[in-house]
């Protein structure tokens, strides 16, 4: 099938750039794991569902996150004393925790929340990664949180995948 070309849309509501609308429809085109954000407030576990999840550097281990200024968890991630996150990488059965922390929560009960040295994570997650805040960085209405990597684990398991707007699994 031949690949569609759709041209450049401008308008004066969006000067160099273009419409919201047409950017996530034509990121939605790129597959992307399903990440669940984690951090602690307080007493509170805090998650936040997240695709938007890169890999910087190897050396130092580096990741990056983008979360929406309007997001719970940035005003939780902006806080100062709040020094490290977590990242679990959900598996093909964890779909119900990715609607969870969306915004559609379900049972609480239902999160397998662990762990790791006094930092919420997902149990059964494909992986989990705690990352100490090394560089937030302001960027349009996201914030870019770099992460440095300093525990991993991860499994062998079918990771959930987005693309198109609609979840999928591998194979």
């Amino acid at each position: 099938m031949p690949a569609r070309y759709t041209p450049p849309m401008t308008s004066p509501a969006h000067p160099g750039g273009i419409p919201p609308h047409e950017f996530r429809q034509t990121l939605g085109r790129f597959a992307s794991g399903v990440t669940v954000i984690t951090a602690q407030d307080g007493p509170e576990r805090r998650g936040m569902t997240a695709s938007a999840l890169v890999s910087v550097s190897l050396t130092p281990p580096l990741i990056l996150v983008s979360v929406d200024h309007r997001a719970t968890m940035h005003a939780l991630l902006s806080r100062q004393e709040v020094t490290r996150f977590g990242v679990s990488i959900l598996s093909a059965a964890q779909r119900h925790l990715s609607t969870h922390f969306s915004g559609r929560p379900g049972p609480e009960e239902t999160v397998p929340w662990f762990d790791h040295e006094g930092l919420p994570l997902i149990g059964g997650s494909v992986a989990q990664l705690v990352c100490r805040k090394h560089q937030a960085i302001p960027a349009g209405d996201h914030t870019l949180y770099l992460g440095l990597v300093e525990y991993s684990r991860y499994t062998d398991d079918d990771p959930l995948v987005y693309f198109r707007g609609q979840y999928h699994e591998l194979g």
